[in-house]
């Protein structure tokens, strides 16, 4: 289970996600993401938990069968929860797995929703104007 503190639980959660982006597409995914504004908002009880990034699933009917579904939702919690520390940002991320997630093996799908993390966290700093220093070579 990914832990509360990085999931998105509520609708209007969601709805913020989806009406600050433009979808954008992987080849097992498509997501959102949207990145929060300071915890100047929140109650100091929830100022903690807003300082990470939150992961949304959705998974619609259209994708089968509950068993299906359901299947899907975990394989996508396992490589999320395998490849949340890629993402630093408070930022918030809508995931919307295609039905060829069922099919994958394992290890593509966990790079791919690293590839997806690290795109997220490029775009962030990009636009936060954060430049990253490599490390000096020895």
């Amino acid at each position: 289970m990914i832990a509360p503190t990085h999931r998105l639980r509520k609708h209007a959660d969601y709805q913020l996600v989806y009406k600050a982006s433009r979808k954008q597409f992987a080849r097992q995914t498509s997501y959102f993401f949207m990145l929060r504004q300071p915890a100047a908002q929140s109650t100091p009880a929830h100022g903690a938990a807003l300082e990470g990034p939150r992961i949304g699933l959705t998974v619609g009917k259209a994708m089968g069968k509950a068993v299906d579904r359901n299947r899907i939702k975990r394989r996508m919690r396992a490589a999320v929860r395998a490849q949340l520390p890629l993402l630093t940002a408070p930022v918030d991320v809508v995931l919307h797995p295609k039905p060829s997630v069922i099919d994958v093996d394992f290890p593509t799908l966990q790079r791919e929703v690293a590839a997806v993390f690290r795109a997220i966290q490029q775009a962030v700093d990009r636009t936060s104007g954060v430049t990253r220093t490599p490390a000096p070579a020895q």
